[in-house]
């Protein structure tokens, strides 16, 4: 197992680099002057040329190409210096502090009714294979699959929020003049909408991977065995059945826990929630190339970490799979 982690920690550290060379040009290649956007107008002309010599140099900028990279993937990976923000003026983890633990809160919720619901609906999907509750879970499933995060957003803001006022259509829990109970009850009421939202559309693909495993898992030999001995129904599907099928399903668990980090941007901007993936957007629009490129490096680092787990959980799971 040691030797196996070493080998695949060796072989990733070369897939970062390279990643974080495309990051780093696909940054530069971004329209706009980042110093201007740092600068205030008010000043005069020749302040401002002080000014703007001073913060360029200030930033690397001065530096050939090859000299900026460095500097910046150094920073990165010995000092944790993401960089500094044009958008919101200060550095980067600075910036990305309070967004990615909003984040974090939301998912959270989203991935513990997620892996609620899509659990033992699945299993109990694959037991009735064919049946009249399996048909019509799959197509109650793809279809909120199939409806734009954004339309479903706001058709339950009009239906909870506007039609039946029972939940705020939005924003960030307001907490300053709560205390105890009061500071939990008022950020129930905001998550409610967005962790439905999400879970609801990220429930489909998850009930058919769940699903498909189990069907896999019943149809083997050591099942017809097990039924042929007389064991019950539920210790087949629960002790042996799903014991095999945790191998793919425990693909979605490691998947799900590594995108507590993630971002939904669409979804938290239509509730105004102040997430990763709302930040990103507005970085976007105000072209800030260090918030970009570094928050799209620690997507890039957190997916690559996710399947390392997922593959050392393989062998976790199975012993008959020789991680070499």
């Amino acid at each position: 197992m040691f030797r196996y982690m070493v080998k695949r920690i060796a072989i990733l550290i070369p897939v970062i680099i390279c990643i974080s060379i495309i990051l780093f040009f696909i940054g530069r290649s971004l329209p706009g002057d980042q110093v201007r956007a740092m600068l205030p107008t008010t000043l005069k002309p020749e302040q401002y040329e002080i000014a703007y010599n001073a913060m360029y140099q200030r930033l690397g900028l001065d530096k050939s190409v090859a000299e900026q990279y460095f500097r910046w993937f150094y920073n990165i990976i010995l000092r944790g210096d993401l960089g500094y923000s044009t958008f919101a003026n200060r550095p980067v983890k600075d910036a990305i502090a309070e967004p990615l633990a909003n984040t974090i809160i939301l998912n959270i919720f989203v991935n513990f009714f997620y892996l609620l619901i899509a659990l033992p609906l699945g299993i109990k999907m694959a037991v009735k294979r064919g049946s009249f509750f399996d048909n019509g879970i799959q197509i109650a499933s793809i279809a909120t699959h199939s409806i734009p995060s954004f339309f479903l957003a706001l058709s339950l803001i009009y239906i909870f929020a506007i039609s039946l006022p029972w939940l705020p259509s939005g924003g960030m829990p307001n907490t300053f003049m709560l205390s105890g109970f009061d500071i939990v009850k008022e950020w129930a009421r905001r998550l409610v909408l967005p962790v439905t939202t999400l879970t609801l559309i990220s429930l489909a693909g998850a009930l058919r991977y769940v699903r498909n495993a189990m069907i896999d898992a019943l149809s083997q030999d050591y099942i017809r065995t097990a039924r042929s001995k007389g064991l019950g129904e539920k210790v087949i599907i629960y002790s042996h059945a799903l014991r095999n099928a945790m191998i793919p399903i425990s693909t979605i668990i490691v998947m799900t826990l590594f995108s507590l980090f993630a971002g939904a941007a669409v979804t938290e901007s239509v509730f105004a929630y102040h997430g990763i993936g709302r930040l990103l957007l507005r970085a976007i629009a105000g072209r800030d190339r260090m918030l970009i490129v570094s928050m799209n490096l620690f997507f890039a680092v957190i997916s690559i970490t996710a399947v390392l787990v997922a593959d050392v959980i393989y062998g976790l799971v199975d012993p008959r799979i020789k991680l070499e």
